[in-house]
């Protein structure tokens, strides 16, 4: 233990997390003609039928890296980990996959739609030295550990992350954005178009661009050198990344904190950026006690102004992350017909109803009044421990409780990106599934080497 809490304060001499070009490993496009086949959506948003149909697409998909299938007779020497590393080697070594020459940072403009809208999201991937939470590096939501353990098992196996975490971070002087604005006037290194990549967008592209001009790469590592670092997407595989290097700074002789394991590829996206999009995850609940639902409107009456609007697929449609007039969230289920609308009342402080260690920004978070007042309190529903499903969905929460698959469906407005960070300043967590950054970064684009 008195080892490697040595080898840890090696690591904790810097205040605010290390940015770094690397040397990326890319699909051969000379062999890969298509990376708009070959790329896919992380492994957390891929149902069992997706990753069957990406596994058919192409016998190259990044879907064999990111999230291998499973087959009978696995077992603790043979499984989807050691087929994905297996895979991984044998494309290198193959030249289907190729370690690019120089040490980059890659610029990537990401191409989606939503709502009928397109927009565009700007971000810088590039390696980060890996740090413990709060030196330099904030989370804001908590996170399961089933999901860590599959990341982390896949990491051994494969020494690589094939996916990067997205990270927001705060452009002040507008240095990055300058930089990046005058990058992609030259020819991007990847381009490619990739049809309904996640079932809410019917389309998105992806345009790279290579930064290796070693001027240039310090002006926007010394830009970034006192940018604190947010995590978005990606807290299980920043936390598993930690777990990983504990364990490889075990087994090393000599220790010099420039091995691979201490670091992670993100990709780095101005909070400013008009592309942040971060849509709400409704929740959907079933299995509480009907004398607990029989008493939930008078019980929410005397906390919130509850109204009742009339139910239409003109007024599901027109939501769009947003509650009306305000509100805190609404709740289908309860009434037949009706969507119901829960605002604060002037006379009523709901954050002094909120658990005192928490912080203000946190207790008035709509999902924090949700899971503590409504959810525990009122319908003695422990969130971690009950029936409750999510969508991002709106429609497809109206559907299931029409269909009676649920009992009632709890919408919430799209996350503030200054609340987000005011809670993560405070050094406090949103509930877990807070948070969906829209889209997903893909699997495939750009590989990390842990080595």
């Amino acid at each position: 233990m008195g080892e490697w809490a040595g080898k840890i304060a090696e690591l904790e001499d810097s205040k605010l997390a290390e940015v770094c070009p690397f040397r990326g490993i890319r699909y051969n496009q000379r062999v890969v003609k298509d990376l708009g086949r070959i790329i896919c959506p992380p492994y957390d948003v891929i149902a069992a039928e997706q990753q069957k149909i990406r596994y058919e697409r192409d016998d190259h998909n990044a879907i064999r890296l990111e999230y291998p299938m499973e087959q009978p007779g696995d077992n603790a020497k043979s499984n989807r980990y050691t087929r994905a590393a297996t895979t991984f080697w044998r494309w290198l070594e193959d030249r289907v996959l190729q370690v690019d020459d120089h040490l980059t940072l890659y610029v990537h403009d990401h191409y989606f739609v939503l709502r009928g809208e397109g927009r565009r999201r700007r971000g810088l991937i590039a390696r980060v030295r890996l740090e413990p939470w709060y030196r330099g590096i904030y989370p804001h939501e908590e996170t399961y550990s089933k999901a860590k353990s599959d990341r982390l098992q896949l990491m051994r196996a494969c020494h690589a992350s094939f996916s990067s975490i997205l990270a927001l971070y705060q452009d002040s002087t507008r240095g990055v954005a300058e930089v990046t604005s005058k990058v992609v006037q030259d020819k991007p290194i990847i381009e490619c178009h990739c049809e309904q990549s996640e079932a809410i967008s019917l389309s998105e592209s992806h345009l790279i661009w290579a930064i290796t001009e070693l001027g240039l790469v310090r002006q926007i590592t010394e830009l970034l050198a006192d940018a604190p670092l947010y995590i978005a997407d990606g807290h299980h595989r920043y936390e598993t990344a930690l777990a990983y290097q504990e364990e490889r700074m075990r087994e090393v002789a000599t220790f010099t904190g420039n091995e691979g394991f201490n670091h992670i590829m993100m990709e780095l996206v101005d909070f400013n950026d008009a592309g942040i999009t971060i849509l709400p995850i409704h929740r959907l609940l079933r299995g509480a006690a009907t004398s607990s639902l029989a008493e939930l409107r008078s019980e929410l009456e005397r906390i919130f102004a509850v109204e009742s609007i009339p139910l239409s697929e003109g007024l599901i449609g027109n939501l769009k992350g947003k509650m009306p007039g305000g509100a805190v969230l609404g709740i289908l289920g309860l009434e037949r017909e009706s969507l119901l609308i829960l605002r604060q009342r002037q006379d009523i402080s709901v954050e002094e109803m909120m658990p005192d260690n928490r912080s203000q920004a946190y207790k008035n978070f709509d999902l924090s009044i949700l899971s503590h007042l409504i959810l525990d309190k009122m319908l003695g529903f422990a969130e971690s421990k009950g029936d409750i499903a999510y969508t991002v969905d709106i429609n497809e929460a109206w559907q299931a409780i029409g269909e009676g698959e649920y009992q009632l469906a709890f919408l919430l407005n799209e996350p503030r990106v200054d609340v987000i960070k005011a809670i993560a300043d405070a050094k406090d967590r949103m509930p877990r599934k807070s948070t969906y950054f829209y889209p997903k970064l893909p699997a495939g684009l750009i590989i990390n080497s842990l080595d």
